[in-house]
């Protein structure tokens, strides 16, 4: 047990106790001096525990090989794993009803269409950062035998037949242009001829951006799927990469029509129970990519007015994730990561003296860490996807 030295007043007040109890030696004032000592003790010691949450902050795990392979054998098994499928597939007629690895020759596995693509940027990721990653001869046999000009173009033919407009709009769309950046920034031959290879289909999702955004009248603001500020970020990136200035445009004049005059972000409301983004964080983290800086800063600060104090403080705190063998409930876990990328993103951003800066790398490690131990739970649930989320978290860490 640890001693605690009394101070102040009661260290003067049972300094007194002592002497008048030698000096009375009366051995009735023996049990009540006890237990005033007992008690103090006691309650020192509580007021020395630091509040529930208010906990030293742990530093952020970095990211090295043998936790990079953990997560690649998780996308390994994931992106061959057919079954179970959750399609989303309007069948035209009982000719399309066919399998999963039919329908999408490359993107069949990990449980759904979208999770198969980013596990597919996973395993590029790691591998060029990576190279001697043990996994590193399966990376490359599966990439080889997925990216192929006749597999793509399946892909492709699936989304030119009817009823497919909103096929995996706009989240798929955006991970497919995140995976194809991922190729063309990789200087190597095989990077190079899988970019060649995968270019078709993300050129098919740069058109669907381009004709659908002009249509689009309302930004979807919910923290899943289809959230339009999410699906711009990576679609910007992947624009300005690979020089498509149509697409850059598009997506900052649409950007500057939904959001530049949105003020007192309602994030008090965050989290819905089955969010894996952040309508509020997302919104700011596209506007810091279309804005200028001497227009996002206060921008930002007109919406999130509390961001100096760390306010709404749940938007600062991770989310409980209760059961990670439920599908929904699970999409919290993805939540902690994707904020913690942003936070992360948003402290990047702020001038080094701006006192939301160390309040929002703080609140990103705290995310981060709440989830880490987890992606790797043992439930499908989770682990068909939430390693992507971590990779990417990790990528936009590391930018410091």
């Amino acid at each position: 047990m640890e001693m605690i030295m009394p101070s102040g007043f009661f260290r003067k007040f049972i300094l007194f106790m002592i002497q008048f109890f030698i000096k009375m030696q009366k051995y009735f004032f023996f049990p009540f001096f006890l237990v005033f000592v007992l008690v103090y003790a006691s309650c020192s010691h509580e007021s020395r525990m630091p509040a529930k949450g208010s906990s030293e902050i742990q530093a952020l795990p970095p990211l090295t090989q043998s936790s990079a392979a953990r997560f690649v054998k998780l996308a390994l098994r994931c992106v061959q794993t057919e079954y179970p499928n959750k399609l989303s597939h309007v069948i035209n007629g009982p000719e399309e009803v066919r399998s999963p690895r039919e329908l999408h020759p490359v993107f069949f596995g990990c449980f759904d269409w979208h999770s198969c693509v980013h596990g597919h940027w996973l395993l590029v990721r790691m591998l060029k950062m990576f190279p001697e990653i043990p996994q590193a001869d399966s990376v490359r046999a599966v990439l080889r035998d997925h990216f192929t000009p006749e597999k793509v173009a399946a892909e492709v033919a699936y989304l030119h037949r009817p009823n497919r407009r909103s096929f995996e709009r706009t989240y798929g769309w955006a991970w497919l242009l995140k995976l194809q950046q991922e190729l063309l920034t990789w200087d190597a031959p095989e990077g190079r001829e899988w970019a060649a290879a995968l270019q078709p289909l993300a050129d098919a999702f740069v058109e669907r951006y381009l004709d659908f955004l002009p249509r689009q009248g309302y930004p979807i603001r919910r923290g899943v799927h289809p959230n339009t500020a999410f699906g711009l970020i990576f679609a910007l990136d992947y624009a300005r990469t690979a020089g498509r200035k149509d697409l850059e445009e598009m997506i900052i004049r649409r950007a500057r029509d939904y959001y530049l005059a949105d003020t007192a972000a309602p994030a008090r409301w965050e989290p819905d129970g089955d969010d894996f983004l952040s309508p509020t964080l997302q919104e700011a983290s596209l506007m810091l990519r279309v804005l200028p800086r001497e227009e996002f800063l206060p921008w930002l600060k007109a919406w999130l007015p509390g961001l100096d104090e760390g306010q709404p403080a749940n938007l600062f705190t991770p989310a409980d994730v209760t059961d990670r063998s439920d599908p929904k409930i699970v999409h919290l876990d993805g939540l902690n990561l994707s904020r913690a990328w942003c936070m992360f993103e948003l402290a990047q951003a702020l001038p080094p003296d701006d006192p939301a800066a160390p309040l929002l790398q703080q609140a990103a490690t705290r995310h981060a860490n709440a989830t880490l131990p987890y992606v790797t739970s043992g439930n499908y649930e989770g682990e068909h996807w939430l390693a992507s989320f971590a990779v990417y978290m990790y990528t936009i860490a590391g930018k410091n």
